[in-house]
């Protein structure tokens, strides 16, 4: 039987769902195994968005789903998962009906089949359509409690593209260039789509993608430089790097500490494409000694990355207590061991991507009570335009602000110096 065009990519987003929903596994973690036999570039673009709007608008699509069925589904069943895609092709990719039956209906081989067109017929003929933004799962409202409505705006599109300058002094110049936005001296924003290689000043090494709300914890510690050179500073759990080229690009004489070899390598290969010289190191930082004090560390901390939802959208289905918990004690171990590191007058920086408190305020007045450091202050002068710090003197940001400039990634961010 010959299979219809776009098969192959339906069949790979499928996998990824299966991958993510049931087996617990990232995104990114999927899409390896996924795609290994989907070869076109488009092709493998078109799996990742079915995959990544299915999990998106997860939530709206099942209550579509419910109700045009008599029986409900179970969670996990694989017509439920097509549904998911199909919808997700209709009334987000503007995939034509006929397109979306054709290359939906195989998957389901040996299975139901009439069950899954007749559901999806039904919410067409109704005209069934979005909410302005995605209705977040019930366990991620519980936990997210006022804020999630704030959020929710900011994860309606995949987010766009943010560059940090290696020279911040070409702002201007570069954004003229690339026909960007820029929300921070050194910062860029570009619309998505466009290979990374190709944009211009990649192979000269003027730039690094990094979402704004990811180069807010390095800009928090300024120049590394005095009167009598660089200072030292360890960027603790350091790749891919971004947070390393940024504090190596401002003067520091930078230690960059990370577990993994893999991770290390794309530092590695980022600081050979900037030019930019730091000292990266293969360590487990809850067993490593380092052989001097710091002028400052940067931990951005392990964590559930839930606040990267707006570009992982499986983290809104995966996430859970336990998930947390596990990131809570290991955050703790690390942040107890950095802080034995610190010269005197040396200052921490604290980060999470993560939009669950138990990683970010409630770990920082943790620290604040267990911990021999002082808290300073994050001031509104030392942010972009529209951010400001909270009364505790710490930062967090989220997907829903500066959502008429395309959004950001949740940080937690929190600052302190040893006495």
């Amino acid at each position: 039987m010959v299979q219809p065009s776009g098969i192959h990519s339906r069949r790979a987003a499928l996998k990824m769902l299966d991958a993510v929903l049931r087996r617990g596994e990232t995104l990114e973690q999927a899409e390896h195994s996924a795609l290994r036999s989907v070869r076109k570039p488009a092709d493998r673009g078109l799996a990742l968005a079915i995959a990544n709007e299915s999990l998106r608008w997860q939530t709206d699509f099942d209550a579509m789903i419910d109700s045009a069925t008599k029986q409900r589904l179970p969670d996990d069943a694989r017509q439920r998962m097509v549904l998911r895609m199909m919808l997700a092709q209709t009334l987000r990719l503007e995939t034509p009906s006929h397109a979306v039956i054709a290359t939906a209906l195989p998957l389901l081989a040996g299975g139901p089949r009439r069950l899954a067109h007749g559901v999806f017929s039904t919410l067409i003929k109704r005209e069934a359509a979005l909410p302005e933004a995605p209705s977040l799962p019930g366990p991620v409202m519980e936990r997210w409690g006022a804020r999630a409505e704030a959020i929710a705006p900011g994860l309606v599109d995949p987010p766009p593209l943010d560059l940090t300058l290696r020279d911040a002094s070409e702002t201007q110049a570069m954004a003229v260039q690339l026909a960007a936005d820029s929300l921070a001296p050194g910062h860029l924003r570009l619309a998505r789509g466009e290979a990374i290689e190709k944009i211009a000043g990649f192979s000269e090494g003027k730039w690094w993608v990094q979402d704004l709300a990811a180069s807010l914890p390095a800009r928090l510690l300024g120049k590394g430089t005095h009167e009598s050179g660089s200072k030292h500073v360890l960027d603790l759990c350091a790749a891919p790097g971004g947070k390393t080229l940024q504090l190596a690009a401002n003067g520091w004489n930078v230690t960059a500490l990370d577990l993994s070899k893999r991770r290390l390598g794309l530092l590695k290969e980022n600081l050979e494409r900037t030019g930019l010289k730091a000292s990266p190191l293969r360590a487990n930082a809850l067993i490593w000694e380092p052989k001097h004090l710091y002028d400052a560390i940067l931990l951005d901390a392990p964590c559930t990355a839930t606040g990267t939802c707006r570009r992982h959208p499986d983290v809104l289905h995966r996430i859970g207590p336990d998930q947390i918990e596990e990131m809570v004690k290991l955050q703790r171990g690390l942040v107890e061991r950095a802080a034995t590191w610190l010269k005197p007058g040396g200052v921490l920086i604290y980060a999470v991507c993560s939009l669950e408190h138990e990683e970010g305020e409630n770990q920082a007045e943790w620290i604040n009570a267990n911990c021999d450091l002082a808290p300073l202050a994050i001031t509104a002068g030392e942010l972009p335009a529209g951010l400001q710090p909270t009364a505790e003197g710490w930062l967090r940001t989220h997907p829903g602000l500066l959502a008429d400039e395309g959004g950001l990634d949740s940080f937690f961010v929190a600052r302190w110096q040893k006495a």
